[in-house]
């Protein structure tokens, strides 16, 4: 059997999948032409967050079985024509968990406390103590908008590490138990984002969630808010975004995924104090791209072996 990688995946990983006899032909991030072409005589693919897996590409595929994605999202797979071809997709929602959620209370941090501000006005040879006096997260409300793995890990570390109180919106309830042992409290959207003082989103992207935080929602918040998104750029309306940090609707965000990606040069976003840019790095520890390529590449062995 022949496996594509498409993206960067851990050695262990690697090694996995040469020990149990599969050829191996590894191609970073290619275009969709050069996927398209790569694929043709390929079993197994492995993606990150890219490539783009279009049902183009998809359709180039001779003998594919396997789609793995070694991470959460699988919105950069056309997992539709993937079916419709017979082709299984598979993902690793629980290997990133830990280290979203940590970039996730990072980003609080750096907001509130206005860390990356102060570094740059460090670096121009500023002293803006006066200027950068920010906020504790002890006794403060988090709302978290989504209460999934990562969700209910960053409810886990701002109420028993920080002292927070946490609310959360969600299609589904957690059980009495999960709500007890986290110290969340179910609220609807609206008074989660009247509530808060800080709101972090943990959704992945689909139509019902695209701009789920939009104007009607920012307006509703605090104006010393502090937003958060390290789930996926879509999920807020950017534009919205902006008018809200720069008329002063909010205080400020901090986020690590984009609606376009890379962020381009010279994004209005990148011109304000009061938000904290980094480059869709929430599962890019070395623990968690050991534990997501790992467990891709399990399960393909795993479904290997019920394919034949």
């Amino acid at each position: 059997m022949k496996a594509l990688i498409a993206a960067p995946i851990h050695r262990d990983a690697i090694k996995l999948l040469e020990d149990a006899g599969i050829q191996v032909v590894y191609k970073e991030y290619p275009s969709e032409k050069e996927l398209s072409e790569l694929i043709v005589d390929a079993d197994i693919l492995f993606v990150r967050s890219k490539p783009l897996v279009t049902a183009e590409v998809i359709s180039k595929a001779e003998k594919l079985k396997i789609i793995a994605r070694a991470g959460v999202g699988l919105d950069n797979i056309d997992v539709k024509a993937a079916e419709a071809r017979g082709i299984k997709v598979i993902n690793t929602p629980e290997a990133t968990t830990r280290s979203v959620a940590e970039l996730t209370i990072g980003l609080m941090l750096s907001v509130a406390r206005k860390i990356a501000y102060s570094d740059r006005k460090m670096r121009e040879g500023k002293w803006v103590k006066k200027e950068a006096e920010g906020i504790e997260l002890k006794g403060k409300t988090l709302g978290i908008i989504g209460f999934g793995r990562i969700g209910r890990e960053v409810a886990a570390i701002a109420s028993k590490g920080f002292g927070m109180r946490v609310l959360y919106y969600d299609v589904y309830r957690a059980s009495p138990e999960i709500e007890r042992e986290l110290g969340a409290t179910f609220v609807d959207l609206e008074t989660l984002a009247r509530e808060s003082d800080f709101v972090s989103v943990h959704v992945p992207l689909t139509p019902e969630t695209r701009w789920l935080v939009g104007e009607g929602l920012l307006r509703l918040m605090k104006k010393n808010a502090i937003l958060i998104n390290t789930s996926r750029g879509g999920v807020v309306d950017t534009k919205a975004l902006i008018k809200a940090l720069q008329e002063g609707w909010i205080a400020g965000a901090g986020l690590d995924v984009y609606e376009e990606e890379p962020l381009p040069p010279n994004h209005p976003l990148t011109k304000l104090d009061n938000v904290v840019l980094t480059p869709h790095i929430g599962a890019s520890t070395e623990e968690a791209q050991e534990r997501a390529g790992v467990d891709a590449v399990r399960k393909v062995l795993e479904l290997i072996k019920e394919l034949k």
